[in-house]
């Protein structure tokens, strides 16, 4: 695997992880839910 085709892979990868957590977060946002993230800690929005 050529240095280029590594740092595709992982950009996307990590782009990929990205999505995925703010679309956890967004679905608990608009369900008037408390976002949790995965270490415990909550976003105090009210």
């Amino acid at each position: 695997m050529t240095s280029v085709k590594a740092a595709l892979l992982s950009f996307f990868m990590l782009s990929a992880i990205v999505v995925c957590g703010l679309g956890i977060y967004a679905a608990d946002a608009a369900n008037n839910h408390n976002a949790v993230d995965g270490y415990g800690v909550v976003s105090a929005s009210h």
